[in-house]
């Protein structure tokens, strides 16, 4: 087999076409519709407890950043009419014995931590103030100042957390620190940040998007459709329900997909964020090329081998945007991994792979997105901003590029309303607007 017969291969192994994309949005239409009843189904649809902002939403909030090792505490201002603007941040380091020590241990750390925050920055502890609390940890949420934690991850060990309610654990922890003036009055992912965020500044936001090293969606749902919800007294007619779609499993998958699975931590779980973030597309790049070395595709010469770890998402991106007539910084790049005169045939090889991969991930990423828009809005006749935060998003080289082609090609004249559009920091300035919203 020749390299060229290689990459028409696989072009068509990884091929997401026009019918691929409808039957992926019919199969996620009947998942969302199963999820939103409370059947078993591979998006979990979960309620968040808020609507998205009006604008009008004033005053100054903490929020609390915690998604691993690291974690920030934040002073934002909402001044009605214009962007939140962070008006103080400071970041905090768990130390590893914390984060392997108790559920009290890692809330009074946390709690600390916040007290430091606002002494450093003369920020009145006596004054009763809301509270908006980012925790990017699996939890089951029963309103929006309450939350389950299902299990840690990320390293993560605390004893006596799992089976509680977070809010309460910190909210104990505040007390101890003299800071029971600070009550959590908003629980929510970043997906959910990053929707509001947006929907403060432009009441046209509907959608919200995590293209990152994980992958996540969520949007603005009308109430009555959520039947799992039964007969719970919740304030608006609208409600942002998290879809968890990086589960979805009804996407089709190639040997490479498979292989990847069947030795990841999740086996058998999380089938669409591993075909499209970045935890995990460098991963499949790495495998194809493997095989293309197994098959004296390329490098024969070099005894090259890609073992794992030794390919990430940024080395794709370094690869595919290397314009140069000999592809000289795909030969930079393999002459740093030892790869000393490598044809133009072999880096034009891992641009084409590169390329196919890629391009892959962001017309699934785009079929994910048209489902959640056809299902709010099954003609496209309104206005709506996809407010998006992530680094495959803001600097994988032509995958935002991809996804409106992708888009334009799914809507044709009616793409006119999907309006795409970063939103940084969902997780900070989000989350405050989250807990302005449950305020109001």
């Amino acid at each position: 087999m020749q390299i060229s017969e290689f990459i028409k291969s696989l072009e068509d192994s990884f091929a997401v076409d026009a019918n691929s994309i409808h039957e992926i949005i019919a199969d996620f239409h009947c998942d969302m519709e199963r999820g939103l009843a409370g059947v078993e189904s591979s998006l979990k649809m979960l309620p968040a407890y808020v609507d998205r902002a009006s604008g009008k939403e004033r005053g100054r909030y903490i929020a609390l950043d915690l998604g691993g090792t690291n974690f920030r505490v934040l002073q934002v201002e909402l001044a009605g009419g214009s962007k939140p603007q962070i008006i103080k941040s400071e970041k905090f380091v768990i130390p590893k014995a914390v984060m392997h020590g108790t559920g009290v241990q890692l809330f009074n750390f946390i709690a600390q931590s916040i007290k430091k925050f606002m002494l450093d920055y003369k920020v009145d502890i006596m004054k009763k103030r809301g509270l908006g609390f980012t925790f990017s940890f699996p939890i089951k949420q029963t309103d929006i100042a309450s939350g389950i934690l299902i299990n840690w991850t990320k390293g993560f060990s605390a004893t006596g957390v799992m089976g509680k309610n977070i809010v309460k654990l910190l909210e104990n922890s505040l007390k101890r620190y003299d800071l029971g003036n600070i009550k959590v009055s908003a629980l929510a992912n970043d997906t959910v940040g990053t929707l509001a965020a947006k929907s403060y500044e432009d009441r046209e936001c509907d959608v919200g998007v995590i293209f990152g090293t994980g992958t996540n969606a969520c949007y603005v749902e009308n109430v009555g459709r959520v039947k799992k919800m039964g007969k719970l007294k919740y304030k608006s007619d609208y409600m942002i329900i998290n879809t968890e779609w990086g589960n979805f499993n009804k996407v089709p998958t190639t040997d490479y997909d498979m292989k990847l699975d069947k030795v990841s931590n999740n086996t058998g779980k999380q089938r669409m964020e591993k075909m499209i973030s970045g935890m995990y597309v460098g991963e499949i790049a790495r495998l194809i090329f493997s095989d293309m070395i197994t098959k004296k595709l390329i490098f024969s010469k070099a005894k090259m081998k890609f073992a794992k770890g030794n390919f990430l998402t940024r080395h794709m991106s370094l690869i595919e945007s290397d314009n140069t007539t000999r592809l000289t910084k795909i030969n930079g790049y393999l002459e740093g991994m030892g790869v000393i005169a490598s044809s133009i045939a072999e880096r034009r090889a891992m641009k084409d792979v590169c390329r196919i991969v890629s391009g892959r991930a962001a017309r699934i990423s785009a079929a994910g997105i048209s489902s959640i828009l056809t299902w709010m809005d099954p003609e496209l006749n309104y206005k709506h901003t996809i407010a998006i935060d992530g680094t495959m998003y803001e600097k994988y080289p032509g995958f935002r590029r991809n996804i409106i082609s992708a888009l334009r090609e799914i809507h044709s004249r009616s793409s006119k309303n999907i309006k795409l559009t970063r939103a940084k920091d969902g997780s900070g300035i989000g989350v405050a607007v989250v807990a302005a919203v449950a305020a109001s």
